[in-house]
């Protein structure tokens, strides 16, 4: 039986460091009325408190390169998400990366052989690859899929939409991101 294709090694930490800051990422974004969008998103978002208590006492230093491009609707209403639980823990720092700025990166990150942003990719203190998220919470990526499968995308994106309405406080996306850095923090299995 022929192996399988090995990719190469990621240079996790020149990945992060050629990232930028989320303001820096801001001020470069190619549309400013997406711009203000993102920053509307983030104004109106708040972390529970032991969500913040925890972010407050990571107990190692949790890296994130996030794939995003302020275009897209989906980075519109999770990169505020993911800014608003760095500015709550000290040891959360986060870049942000364009598909074109890294493509072997943001090959390895399709989703279901298609490109979606955002990923966002939790890496340890020592940057280690430890999980990956995006572009919607679980949920909704079934969702989406079911409607691929029965060919009713158009009704799948409905059902999300709505998902979202539902869900303005991001409580899903905070839970499976929460549990992404609990992953990449951790001390022991």
């Amino acid at each position: 039986m022929p192996r399988p294709a090995i990719l190469p090694t990621v240079d996790w930490q020149a990945v992060f460091d050629s990232g930028l800051t989320y303001l820096a990422w801001l001020a470069a974004a190619e549309s400013p009325e997406q711009r203000d969008k993102i920053e509307t998103q983030h104004r109106a978002l708040t972390l529970d408190p032991p969500t913040v208590g925890i972010l407050a006492t990571l107990p190692r230093p949790v890296h994130v390169v996030a794939i995003a491009e302020d275009w897209c609707g989906d980075v519109v209403r999770h990169a505020p998400v993911l800014q608003r639980m760095a500015e709550a823990g000290p040891k959360l720092e986060v870049r942000y990366i364009s598909r074109m700025q890294h493509p072997e990166v943001f090959a390895r990150f399709l989703t279901n052989g298609g490109e979606a942003i955002p990923k966002f990719i939790f890496l340890s203190d020592r940057f280690v690859e430890c999980g990956n998220w995006g572009p919607m919470p679980e949920r909704c990526k079934e969702l989406i899929a079911r409607g691929k499968a029965c060919g009713d995308v158009a009704a799948a994106r409905r059902k999300v939409s709505a998902l979202y309405e539902q869900d303005t406080a991001r409580h899903e996306v905070v839970a499976e991101l929460m549990r992404l850095v609990d992953i990449a923090s951790s001390r022991k299995p």
